[in-house]
């Protein structure tokens, strides 16, 4: 079992960076794949980024790709999100989410087994 804990966000005007981080407990991080989801005021929880067990494989949803990056050190049990460029839009709570595979990527949230619990991002205009 993993337990995460997500940090960083806070109020960002837009156009600026914040540095997501994921902390996570428990045994065998590394043969975990990672993922960061966001769930806006009304709105479906939406993949934002996966991250493979090794940290060799990578995907982002389209609306951040080339502005965000999701990263990972195994050795301190943790996944980032660099998120640079926010825009209002990007404005959420983010989670972080763990499953317990070496596999292909995973997209939706019913494929992963835990979860943080989420941390607020504001983007200002």
């Amino acid at each position: 079992q993993v337990q995460l804990g997500e940090s960083g966000g806070g109020l960002v005007q837009a156009g600026g960076s914040l540095r997501l981080s994921c902390a996570a407990s428990g045994r065998a991080f590394s043969s975990y794949a990672m993922g960061w989801f966001r769930q806006a005021p009304g709105q479906e929880r939406e993949f934002v980024a996966f991250i493979s067990w090794n940290g060799v494989n990578t995907d982002y949803a389209d609306s951040v790709k080339g502005r965000f990056t999701i990263s990972r050190d195994n050795a301190k049990n943790t996944v980032n999100l660099q998120m640079n460029s926010l825009k209002p839009e990007d404005a959420a709570v983010y989670y972080c989410a763990a499953k317990s595979s070496i596999g292909s990527a995973f997209y939706r949230s019913d494929e992963y087994d835990y979860w943080g619990q989420g941390t607020q991002v504001t983007v200002s205009l």
